[in-house]
């Protein structure tokens, strides 16, 4: 790749300098440490999505609410035919309109954290005081060579994705199937990769944990649940009992 300047044509370019630009001005700060200008970049970057991922997170909860009246739904019309088919989408989307829910919320976090890696790897690449750099044990344009970060994304993945199933208690095989195969894909990803981009996504990982515990406490909500679930059962059990000993019955 050719290196980036100010003078490199084109929008994309122009993304990868100033990305370079804000860590190597970061850098500085940190007497060009450039491993913690990638750290706090990083933070920052994670820091201005907050509200993005909170409001990912709301729209998680409300897909949870929804989902014994989709299922009912989809029970209700289980016919394959078109107008059946049609029925049911139309019934979907009131019930999207009912919970305010946003079919982009999912997927937006992603789609906005990609082109800024993506811009972040060709920066390191393609700047040489980042290709350069050390930091710890690393030579940050050079892959892990002991390949201690790319286990710590992919084992803080594993852990989010981990969270995310506590929170909304939807735990079976294929979630957890998912949740192994994202982690192995981000390591084998991660080992190939100069180790400021495995920097990079170490660290977000890890703040997004954080993120989660803070925000949208998985363990408080799970107990939540278990809560509410008992209080249930006790009603139940109340309801059944007084359905066999009704008031005023005489007893023997």
């Amino acid at each position: 790749m050719e290196p980036i300047t100010a003078d490199s044509p084109g929008l994309w370019n122009k993304l990868v300098y100033m990305l370079s630009q804000v860590i190597v001005g970061l850098s500085h700060l940190f007497k060009n440490n450039y491993g913690l200008g990638i750290l706090c970049f990083t933070i920052i970057m994670r820091l201005i999505l907050v509200p993005l991922y909170h409001f990912q997170m709301k729209n998680s909860e409300k897909m949870q609410m929804m989902q014994p009246e989709v299922k009912a739904l989809r029970e209700k019309y289980a016919s394959r035919d078109p107008e059946t088919q049609e029925k049911l989408g139309k019934e979907l989307e009131k019930l999207n309109q009912k919970y305010d829910m946003n079919k982009w919320a999912g997927i937006l976090p992603l789609l906005i954290q990609l082109p800024i890696l993506t811009a972040l790897y060709q920066a390191i690449l393609r700047t040489k005081a980042l290709t350069t750099g050390n930091f710890l044990w690393m030579e940050l344009g050079k892959s892990d060579p002991f390949f201690i970060l790319p286990i710590l994304a992919a084992v803080a993945m594993w852990y989010s994705t981990y969270l995310m199933q506590v929170s909304s208690g939807n735990k079976s095989v294929a979630t957890t199937v998912m949740q192994y195969a994202m982690a192995g894909m981000m390591f084998l990803i991660m080992m190939g990769l100069p180790s400021a981009v495995s920097l990079y996504m170490a660290t977000a990982n890890v703040f997004t944990i954080g993120q989660m515990l803070l925000l949208n406490n998985p363990y408080q909500k799970q107990q939540d649940r278990k809560e509410k679930e008992l209080k249930e059962k006790e009603l139940e059990h109340r309801l059944e009992k007084a359905r066999r000993n009704p008031r005023g019955k005489k007893r023997k």
